[in-house]
């Protein structure tokens, strides 16, 4: 296989410039994820739906996603999740968000051409956030993983520089090896501002939220305990370094003993469990260099090639299956049920594009409620498909109707509009339409309009499956409704 060359970038000469580089080039997918997500939970009107919607955009996120929700350190009752939308309900959408950022900020720079320090920088960052989030729980702190979030996200402009640099980073190594200038009195020099000013800049760009950016900007107060947990964690990591028995180790563990009221063995026991930990958590992340070298501080083996099992079709849609059963066998949520089954169409059949629509108030339109896969300039835009009765075109047809339709360009080609070509090319494609007290409210629409890879009777037989998961629920949410 042909190894792609990365792409080289003309290194920026300012702290606007690498932060617009690092923004608008280097790391697009994950801000407009970090922006999306921050939009989403700070409107009140917007909840679940919408969160899932941006994390399920992206297949390798949420398959990483789903992996982590489901390890002992977020899921320690064992409840097997395999859709986002019960992520979400079973975790919280706090930690979700936080997770998910996480996971997307890494799968930016982990495509990239990881260097030595970089490596570095995310083994650190890894390290600190666990044994931050430890002291945390132990101090009965409201939210331990926003205190992890902070400390892993806390040397982000470190990170992010040094996925990224060329020669700018060669410098600024050879001071600190070869003059015996300070990181960042070799960063001062090289780039005119230090690293931390780059994390605070991409944090207030990104809006990653209250304490991460608190706790990153240049002398960060210790007034809030919380900063303090994140600076703790960061002490911590380089006192390991210096081993056991350093003076740093032993100031380390009085400050932990301070917070918590901890004896000194739990303390002692605590970080080296919390190193094991932190290698674990790096391999659920996909960094597996940086594991192994969290991992190198206990000289002990990790297996780094575990990776997600690969879950077939019909496996995963009977598992989404069983929870759309469990969603409808009781006062179930029908915002729930209907991102379920979306999912389940989206994940379970393999489709690039899925939407269900509405239709608004004069019927001459469907308007998008939920989209997974729609390639969009904004999450706000909303797709528009227009009813066209003369003469008839995909969405009137299947409006008219009341059983699942299996539209082929080559089959039925004047159904076909110009501007239904315009919104979703000429694809074959599934809809069905969805009832509401045995009239038409809409329709879910399902194609492979981006791969353009064929649809089979299998998957036809999966997509009415499900689209009728969602009219069996709309009736019966209707009669329990009276």
């Amino acid at each position: 296989m042909e190894v792609v060359p990365p792409k080289i970038i003309a290194e920026p000469l300012s702290l606007n410039g690498w932060t617009h580089v690092l923004c608008n080039e280097e790391m697009p997918i994950f801000s407009n994820t970090a922006l999306s997500i921050h939009d989403i939970l700070s409107d009140d009107r917007k909840g679940a739906m919408e969160l899932a919607s941006v994390i399920l955009q992206d297949p390798n996120l949420t398959v990483k996603l789903l992996k982590i929700s489901n390890t002992p350190h977020y899921n320690p009752t064992r409840q097997k999740m395999v859709t986002v939308s019960r992520a979400i309900i079973m975790i919280g959408s706090e930690v979700i968000r936080e997770l998910t950022l996480v996971c997307s900020f890494l799968e930016g720079i982990l495509s990239a051409t990881n260097k030595q320090q970089a490596n570095e920088e995310i083994a650190q960052a890894i390290h600190a956030a666990v044994h931050a989030k430890s002291i945390a729980i132990a101090m009965n702190d409201s939210s331990p993983e926003e205190v992890f979030i902070a400390t892993l996200l806390n040397h982000i402009g470190g990170i992010s520089f040094w996925c990224f640099c060329g020669e700018q980073g060669e410098r600024i190594q050879a001071l600190i090896k070869d003059e015996n200038y300070s990181r960042e009195q070799a960063e001062k020099k090289v780039l005119g501002f230090k690293l931390t000013d780059l994390g605070a800049s991409l944090s207030k760009a990104w809006k990653l939220g209250s304490l991460v950016e608190e706790s990153i900007k240049p002398k960060a107060s210790n007034k809030n305990p919380r900063v303090g947990l994140v600076q703790l964690g960061y002490e911590i990591t380089e006192a390991l370094k210096e081993g056991a028995d350093s003076k740093k180790y032993e100031d380390c563990v009085r400050k932990i003993e301070v917070l918590t009221k901890q004896s000194k063995k739990v303390i002692t026991e605590n970080l080296r469990d919390n190193t094991s930990t932190a290698s674990d958590i790096a391999c659920q992340f996909g960094a597996t260099d940086a594991a192994m070298l969290i991992q190198s501080r206990l000289n002990q083996v990790v297996d780094l090639e575990e990776s997600s099992p690969v879950i077939d079709k019909k496996q995963l849609q009977f598992q989404i299956s069983q929870d759309i059963t469990s969603i409808i066998s009781d006062q179930f949520d029908i915002n729930l049920l209907l991102e379920t089954v979306l999912e389940g169409i989206h994940r379970g059949i393999g489709m690039d594009r899925t939407i269900f629509s509405l239709l608004v108030a004069d019927k001459q339109s469907l308007k998008e409620r939920l989209s997974l896969g729609w390639r969009k300039e904004t999450y706000e835009h909303k797709v528009i498909f227009n009813v066209i009765e003369t003469p008839a075109n995909l969405f009137f047809h299947t409006l008219s109707g009341t059983q699942a339709f299996w539209a082929k360009p080559s089959v039925n080609a004047k159904m076909y509009t110009l501007r239904d070509i315009n919104v979703v090319g000429q694809n074959e494609c599934f809809m069905m339409p969805i009832f509401f007290n045995k009239m038409p409210i809409g329709l879910i629409y399902a194609d492979r309009g981006l791969s353009g890879d064929p649809l089979n009777e299998d998957d036809f037989n999966a997509f009415k499956y499900f689209a009728q998961q969602a009219n069996i629920g709309l009736t019966l949410y209707r009669l329990q409704r009276g």
